[in-house]
């Protein structure tokens, strides 16, 4: 399959990878429906800014609403489902909301595709399902492990996806990337965390904890390996990470962004920024044998190239993040 002249719906595309994925389809010549969930504002998210905003059929609605989610996909050739609640520590508090937006949610983008005849659905799985590794670098094979309602939310997510592959051949493929970061990023991430709290002239930050490994991936990376991996025939009904195959601690994530920006910071780490004990996922290092021998897909950012690109992005919208909140 090639995405040129496809008609592409995304979901969740007002979010950060979303909307970079947006922009490369249309850049591909994809005709482009983006689905952002409707609010009062009738803001569109991170599309707003975008250069290809005219070239952009926008569709406001609601994952969890069938009829909405339904009615987006008339017409619609290839699906790229990314909507989801994804932030961590939220999940905590409201597990729910997490079931009602991840799952139901999942499974409206699913049979309604079904009900269509949609050619494919490319759909967003994540490194947290893994859990803390058992074995590196991390396969797609490894044990699944749902350390917190985040993670068994999108656990349940992908096997309802491959359950509509096994039993209604419903053409579906399964993207798990690793650590994402670049340019409109959520304040709720490490790195943006810290990029804003030094801009907003900190001497001393405040973060979690410093020990976890991650596998960090510059969103373009990660966008063109959502593409690769939806251009694959043979890799409908399969899972496949996209990662770096390196890994970074926090602690030294952090050192690296004080090295790039030219600051000496001191760290305090804070009690309410941890995770709950059996919660925390203590390393994730990506193996991407499967994603390089099905398709020709290398990242094209080194860490310090890709940190660069966000300190700069950043630099230039810090009065759109708020680095005296801690963002759960």
């Amino acid at each position: 399959m090639k995405i040129k002249g496809k008609k592409i719906l995304v979901t969740g595309a007002g979010g950060f990878i979303g909307s970079h994925l947006v922009e490369k389809l249309v850049e591909m010549g994809a005709k482009v429906r983006a689905f952002v969930r409707y609010n009062s504002k009738n803001n569109w998210g991170w599309l707003e800014t975008s250069p290809y905003k005219t070239e952009i059929e926008i569709y406001t609605g609601d994952i969890r609403d069938y009829d909405s989610v339904k009615d987006s996909m008339k017409g619609i050739e290839v699906v790229f489902h990314l909507a989801a609640l994804i932030g961590i520590p939220y999940s905590y508090i409201s597990p729910l909301a997490y079931i009602k937006t991840n799952i139901e949610g999942t499974y409206n983008v699913l049979q309604s595709a079904r009900e269509l005849g949609v050619e494919r659905v490319i759909h967003t799985s994540t490194s947290e399902v893994y859990g803390t590794a058992k074995y590196v670098p991390i396969d797609e094979s490894h044990p699944l492990q749902p350390q917190s309602p985040y993670s068994a939310t999108k656990i349940s997510a992908d096997n309802i996806a491959l359950s509509f592959y096994n039993a209604f051949n419903l053409p579906v493929t399964i993207v798990r990337p690793f650590n994402t970061y670049g340019p409109r990023q959520s304040a709720r991430a490490v790195i943006p965390t810290i990029i804003t709290q030094i801009m907003s002239g900190k001497k001393q930050i405040k973060l979690g904890n410093l020990q976890p490994t991650r596998d960090m991936n510059y969103v373009i990376d990660t966008v063109n390996g959502f593409i690769k991996i939806a251009e694959c025939d043979k890799l409908l009904g399969e899972v496949t990470n996209i990662g770096s195959g390196k890994e970074i601690s926090i602690g030294d994530l952090a050192r690296l962004i004080f090295q790039l920006m030219g600051v000496e910071v001191e760290i305090e780490q804070e009690e309410q920024r941890f995770r709950p004990e059996k919660s925390e996922v203590e390393r994730l290092l990506c193996d991407n044998k499967k994603i390089k021998k099905f398709t020709d897909w290398e990242p094209k950012y080194s860490l310090d190239k890709g940190l660069n690109e966000t300190i700069k992005w950043m630099s230039s919208h810090l009065n759109m993040y708020k680095p005296e909140v801690y963002n759960v």
